[in-house]
């Protein structure tokens, strides 16, 4: 029947091809903005009893901190965020990302400018013919009544002002996609930043605390030392008044040189730790050095960080991995964007303007307007650009997606570590602190034995060895469990939670902003 109607207007079948255009282009779409992981149901590690979550809440990460019960921690962990070039690197990405996410949703709008101009000149061409414009000049008397009696050339004088617009239509969900783009960047960088706070805040807690148990060290080689040397002097009297062989005071002068050695090396390792310290949180060495010696080498650490029982939801307090999400929603949009490069772009400009010349006393003001072009620009042959450039993102995005996947992978890798080792150092600290209570009591009895001459020399430096070992391993025990609760606490967020969780997750607090 569409055979007997008459052929359409070219308006109307043009009206028709844009509406068949912008129907189209509803149909472009993107690849999926979010991807699954795999996740197992449960930690394969114990989980320590005080760690589980209670009602899912999330103490923010500078109150965290302060838990410990140790302000100068609180203040290392600062000053060290403060300091930290990769935090500062991570808030300028942000800045960065906010100003491409404004200009991207700018290209959404019609951009406006405005002009202003003024121009006065005495030539041939300066006259109302010259100006290009009609109606002003057809008279010849208004043409020669500019002329001066000695047949000068008069001055003439144009002002103008104008608004010129332009407007691309987003037929295909390209500018759009490049807006959505945009934003799921700010929001990874947002994500980054705060990551970046969580890696600072640890490795600061992990120099504290090694730091700490050095000093513990140093406190067991001084007493060690004192020790020896004590029992060196006692046994270099009873050598030179003929009650002990000389081998015997040599092998205590020995073991207390052998102890002054590691004393020296100990002090030179806690100098340096301290060092360390200086230069992660930018703090003054003599000021630090004072308040780290008034400071108790036995510390308590805060109370472990909730850990759910359900992974997903453990791993959904990572910035990283909320980062890594961001990116595969990003990716997703871009792939968008370089989609609708591939179909025809419409655009749309106008202006309008005012004009006022003036010469020799005469003035006239004009006003101009004008609506298009409407512009259809329509790719026909690029040499394969757009789809290669196509393949490209499509590429980017499944880079995207499989990092993502890695990196849920590696979180719960290093949440298992983590939970491992804290239960292991919990599990063998009784048997450390009963190590040393009884060496201790051993030693005692030996060097009270050997005092009354019924223990050899070689028996009481034996007994002492071995007391000192067991108190190093308790010490680096201790070490370890503190390493291990600042795995815990990195591989769980730092106490971080996603802009999109419910308040009472945040810690009835929103998260700082750079």
């Amino acid at each position: 029947m569409n055979r007997f109607l008459p052929p359409a207007p070219p308006f109307r079948r043009a009206g028709l091809c844009l509406a068949a255009l912008a129907l189209a282009g509803c149909a472009l779409g993107r690849p999926p903005a979010q991807v699954e992981a795999p996740v197992p149901a449960r930690w394969q590690s114990p989980v320590p009893a005080e760690a589980l979550a209670h009602g899912g809440s999330l103490s923010s990460l500078d109150q965290w901190w302060r838990q410990a019960g140790d302000p100068l921690l609180a203040d290392l962990v600062d000053a060290a965020q403060a300091a930290s070039p990769s935090v500062a690197s991570a808030a300028a990405r942000i800045a960065e990302a906010r100003a491409s996410r404004v200009q991207a949703g700018a290209a959404l709008a019609p951009n406006l400018e405005g002009t202003l101009s003024a121009t006065r000149s005495a030539s041939p061409t300066s006259g109302f013919g010259g100006t290009g414009t009609t109606g002003t000049t057809g008279t010849g008397d208004t043409g020669s009544a500019g002329l001066g009696a000695s047949g000068a050339i008069p001055a003439v004088t144009i002002l103008q002002a104008g608004l010129q617009s332009s407007w691309e239509i987003d037929l295909f969900g390209g500018l759009r996609a490049g807006r959505d783009a945009a934003a799921s960047r700010l929001a990874a960088s947002e994500a980054k930043w705060h990551d970046a706070r969580v890696a600072v805040a640890a490795e600061t807690a992990n120099a504290y605390f090694a730091e700490r148990a050095c000093a513990r060290q140093l406190a067991v080689a001084e007493s060690d030392t004192r020790s020896r040397q004590e029992s060196a002097r006692l046994t270099q009297l009873s050598a030179d008044a003929g009650f002990t062989a000389p081998a015997d005071a040599a092998l205590a002068r020995a073991g207390a040189a052998d102890a002054s050695g590691r004393l020296v090396q100990q002090r030179a390792q806690c100098q340096v730790l301290r060092q360390g310290l200086v230069a992660l949180t930018g703090l003054d060495a003599q000021d630090l050095a004072r308040r780290l010696d008034e400071r108790p080498v036995d510390l308590a650490l805060p109370a472990l960080h909730p850990v759910g029982s359900v992974p997903a939801q453990t791993l959904a307090q990572r910035p990283d991995i909320y980062a890594a999400e961001l990116a595969v929603a990003a990716a997703s949009a871009e792939v968008g964007q370089v989609r609708a490069q591939r179909y025809p772009r419409l655009s749309l400009t106008g202006s309008i303007g005012r004009m006022q010349m003036r010469v020799s006393g005469f003035r006239e003001t004009l006003d101009t307007w004008s609506i298009g072009p409407v512009a259809l620009t329509v790719p026909i042959f690029d040499g394969g650009t757009r789809a290669a450039n196509t393949e490209a993102a499509e590429a980017r995005y499944e880079e995207a997606a499989a990092q993502y996947r890695a990196g849920v992978r590696q979180a719960v890798k290093e949440v298992e570590e983590a939970l491992t080792n804290l239960q292991a150092t919990d599990d063998r600290s009784a048997d450390a602190e009963r190590a040393v209570k009884d060496y201790q009591v051993s030693f005692d009895a030996t060097e009270s034995r050997y005092r009354s001459g019924m223990a050899s020399q070689f028996e009481l430096e034996e007994s002492r060895r071995t007391l000192f070992a067991a108190q190093t391993a308790r010490v680096g025990l201790q070490r370890e469990r503190a390493q291990a609760w600042v795995s815990l606490y990195r591989a769980l967020g730092g106490g971080w939670a996603r802009p999109d969780a419910p308040q009472a997750a945040r810690g009835g607090a929103p998260d700082p902003k750079p």
